[in-house]
């Protein structure tokens, strides 16, 4: 186990987002988070992590710049920062956590619905079934770390259709940072926000087994809604499309969540993902390469929990359950 790197000049910038470059090192196409590298200009000397690439993952098809020989020494860290992203690896750097920035309460959710997805590519229709509602979107790991690389997060947000963001434990790059899910849920509650939509990032890579995938993730978000009184609704994931015996209707994934939490959760049915195509037009969507005419149940299915879960918010100043 080891890094892949390489030395390499930018020979291309092109595109620039809020923590975001995506680049060409050598001609190759390559990705630069400057939160963490600084800032990338033509000409810089690099040096790029090729590994993703080389193994052909389905996050792949780029690299990631790694170190900014350039531009990229001697940058500050955070200030009044203490809490450690990924912890005494040679990537780890301070952030602030919502942890140190305020001491949260122990205030339980009080009802809030918590929208626990297994896939990054569920959260655009989930999001898209609570238009006018205040939502947050938290982040958990199990696919891409950096929450800048999502296309779909940035689009959300733009049309209003996301308020907040916060990257919990390994993830980074969101409005706010978190140790643990919990202390995501309770700061999003405390600050207003309505509905907590819960995910991996993109680019997921299957391991073959019932215990990996997101699936794991919207447990986790699953049992830290329950443990807050908040009210957890899994999103099913489903596929009339999908060639696999196993992932045709509701996936296997799903059951798997379903058996893994700890406390009651509710599940979208059918009839709830009525109208999910005009509701998601202009939307991002695509999940393994298909998009909603190649596999409309799993937008449908995504759109259904996300309605689900407007049905569940508490007006402001009623009480809870």
């Amino acid at each position: 186990m080891a890094l892949s790197l390489r030395r390499g000049t930018v020979t291309a910038v092109l595109e620039r987002q809020d923590g975001l470059a995506r680049i060409e090192v050598d001609g190759t196409p390559c990705v630069a988070y400057p939160q963490l590298t600084g800032p990338v200009a033509l000409g810089d000397e690099v040096v790029v992590n090729t590994q993703a690439r080389d193994l052909a993952l389905g996050s792949g098809g780029f690299d990631v710049l790694y170190l900014n020989l350039t531009r990229g020494l001697g940058l500050g860290g955070e200030p009044d920062a203490h809490v450690i992203k990924l912890p005494y690896t040679p990537g780890q750097f301070a952030a602030l956590h919502v942890e140190e920035l305020e001491g949260l309460d122990d205030s339980v959710l009080g009802g809030m619905p918590v929208v626990c997805c297994s896939l990054h590519s569920q959260v655009a229709p989930v999001c898209a079934a609570l238009t006018r509602l205040r939502v947050a979107y938290v982040q958990l790991p199990g696919g891409a770390l950096p929450l800048a690389l999502s296309d779909a997060i940035r689009v959300l947000e733009e049309r209003g259709l996301v308020g907040l963001t916060v990257s919990v434990g390994a993830c980074f790059g969101g409005d706010l940072e978190s140790v643990t899910p919990w202390s995501a849920l309770a700061h999003v509650r405390s600050r207003g926000y309505e509905v907590a939509v819960v995910a991996i990032g993109p680019g997921i890579v299957g391991t073959a087994s019932m215990y990996g995938h997101g699936g794991l993730a919207a447990v986790v978000a699953a049992n830290a809604a329950t443990a807050l009184g908040g009210r957890p609704v899994v999103v099913a994931r489903v596929s009339d499309a999908d060639r696999r015996e196993r992932h045709r209707g509701i996936s296997h994934h799903t059951e798997t969540i379903l058996r893994l939490c700890f406390g009651d959760v509710l599940v979208a049915d059918d009839e709830q993902g009525r109208g999910w195509q005009r509701a998601c037009a202009g939307l991002p969507l695509s999940h393994m390469g298909r998009g909603p005419n190649e596999d409309p149940a799993f937008f449908a299915a995504a759109f259904a929990a996300g309605r689900l879960a407007r049905g569940l918010v508490v007006p402001a100043g009623a009480p809870s359950e």
